[in-house]
């Protein structure tokens, strides 16, 4: 849908919740991360206008998945496939938070760099794993 690759989607999952559906973030801003891929509150009044609620981004890891997705896209139509946009996933795009992005994305990267080196059989077993948490 995204053309991304699900391993990038699945390490930035990882570190967003530790793979935890229902994880609820709280950030110094005010502002509340929601769900598998910790969607922020930001996004809200968009989702919403699309039917999306922060019900289903908490109990429904796949809509999670798509609207996470989504965002990463919208990064990646600013940045290019690139480890700045998965940076911008999490620390958004002020120029400002170079550096923040830089140090989210070395840790995507490390997560991605784990799931690229496993075999089909060792992903199936983390993924069923996760889907049971």
């Amino acid at each position: 849908m995204f053309n991304i690759e699900s391993e990038l989607l699945y390490a930035i999952a990882q570190q967003e919740s530790a793979m935890k559906p229902g994880a609820i973030g709280h950030n110094r801003d005010g502002s509340t991360d929601l769900g598998l891929m910790q969607i922020n509150s930001f996004h809200m009044k968009r989702l919403k206008k699309m039917g999306i609620s922060e019900k289903q981004l908490l109990q429904d890891p796949c809509i999670s998945v798509i609207v996470g997705a989504s965002i990463l896209s919208d990064m990646m139509k600013i940045y290019g496939y690139s480890w700045e946009a998965v940076g911008a996933y999490n620390a958004g795009t002020s120029p400002k938070r170079s550096d923040i992005r830089k140090r989210y994305a070395k840790k995507i990267w490390e997560n991605y760099r784990k799931l690229k080196g496993m075999s089909a059989e060792e992903k199936n077993k983390r993924l069923s794993i996760a889907s049971n948490k």
